[in-house]
């Protein structure tokens, strides 16, 4: 694979940069993301008590958008109540050296404002 460069492109062009912050850049998705990277399998109350302040209605909605977009899969268990739980695809899971970077780069943040 050839070297990868920033450049702007054509204005025709869908940046690729534009498209990964349209899927991973709204409000929670990251959090739900990093979750998902930390504990492998997790079910919709841990996000709740992990995630504080976000609505029931925003994660299913959040949660909807990443398995729309391949990066987290559902898996319904037939109980009652229902059982439910989310994990990474191979595209999901891909994410997790961008996410240490992001890691290491939020340390470096906040290292330099002491």
């Amino acid at each position: 694979m050839s070297e990868i460069k920033l450049n702007r492109g054509n204005c025709s062009d869908e940046c690729p940069i534009e498209l990964a912050i349209n899927i991973i850049g709204s409000k929670w998705t990251s959090l739900i993301i990093r979750d998902l990277l930390i504990d492998k399998t997790v079910r919709f109350g841990d996000f709740l008590r992990s995630l504080k302040g976000i609505s029931p209605k925003t994660l299913s909605l959040r949660l909807r958008e990443l398995e729309k977009n391949n990066i987290v899969t559902r898996v319904v268990y037939p109980e009652v109540p229902p059982h439910v739980e989310y994990s990474l695809t191979n595209k999901g899971q891909a994410l997790e050296s961008i996410f240490l970077e992001l890691k290491k780069w939020g340390m470096s943040i906040k290292s330099s404002d002491k």
